[in-house]
């Protein structure tokens, strides 16, 4: 029936029915799009450092994870113009999945959501890809993204992918430039909506590689307790630096040290012996009695 024809009481509902209908449409007009950033550290680490400085090891130079994120953030802002940042999410390894210090640093920064898996003995992650999964289905489950911008290759994370999607949301890969070949999964290629590689202009003023000082091979080692004296003094300095609380938090690991406290310690002591310690085990081990000698004094 043409409305023009039908009666006052169908014109009515028809009337209230358009100006619902034309509530509803302005409503989702004001509701801005959201979009979030998920990192996966250990492949950006091993990305950016091997097409930066050539190594994947992350003992051999510092990422500037602050710029980074940052450069992160501003990139997503010129793609999804009329949409909102909800967060950066920050997946790591740790040991017991106690933050590093660089770690803590990354989860003090605005918008920025730290989640961390283990470390096993070979410094490789476990259970990343599992928070990355149920961080990017609950977000998509819960209408809190419309799109999501994932850093990353494991093909492990093509499941994640499906689970959002699933929910109506987009997920937008993004990668480094690999060198030779891809360092990205090809099942993950095909699963998400759009692709993006960062090349090495972009990437190389946030990795820069750790000064190698080279010392005379035929220099005398030092004696077992100067070595002991400089690790209680860089421990000394190190909780000037960071306080009491990262003091806390470092205990419970001990007599371990995490990779990136245990690699500046070294740097440091070389520097102030002017002899390297690689190669020589037992130096180690007293330069790391003596930090945590003095810190244990202090607690």
């Amino acid at each position: 029936m043409n409305p023009v024809d039908a009666g006052p009481g169908i014109r009515e509902q028809l009337d209230r029915t358009n100006e619902l209908l034309q509530r509803v449409l302005a409503e989702v007009s004001k509701t801005p799009s959201t979009h979030a950033i998920f990192v996966d550290a250990g492949y950006v680490y091993a990305a950016a450092g091997l097409l930066v400085t050539g190594t994947e090891d992350r003992r051999s130079f510092d990422l500037d994870a602050e710029g980074l994120i940052e450069a992160f953030i501003d990139k997503a802002r010129t793609i999804f113009a009329d949409s909102r940042l909800l967060r950066v999410y920050w997946y790591d390894g740790a040991r017991r999945r106690i933050h590093t210090t660089e770690q803590q640093s990354i989860a003090e920064l605005p918008d920025v959501k730290v989640r961390l898996g283990n470390l096993n003995a070979n410094n490789q992650q476990k259970g990343v890809d599992s928070l990355i999964r149920s961080d990017l289905e609950s977000l998509a489950r819960h209408r809190a993204i419309s799109d999501a911008a994932l850093v990353g290759g494991d093909e492990d994370l093509v499941s994640a992918v499906e689970a959002a999607q699933g929910y109506g949301a987009r997920v937008h890969l993004w990668g480094i430039e690999a060198g030779e070949g891809r360092n990205q999964a090809e099942p993950l290629l095909w699963e998400v909506d759009s692709q993006r590689t960062f090349d090495l202009d972009f990437c190389r003023p946030y990795v820069t590689r750790r000064p190698v000082t080279m010392y005379e091979d035929d220099s005398p080692a030092p004696a077992r307790e100067d070595v002991r004296f400089v690790g209680a003094q860089i421990a000394a300095a190190w909780l000037a630096a960071r306080g009491r609380e990262s003091l806390a938090d470092l205990l419970p690991g001990r007599p371990y040290l995490p990779g990136s406290v245990d690699q500046d310690l070294l740097v440091e002591a070389e520097r102030l012996l002017q002899y390297s310690l690689r190669g020589h085990a037992h130096l180690r081990r007293a330069l790391r009695d003596g930090f945590w000698q003095h810190l244990q004094a202090q607690y």
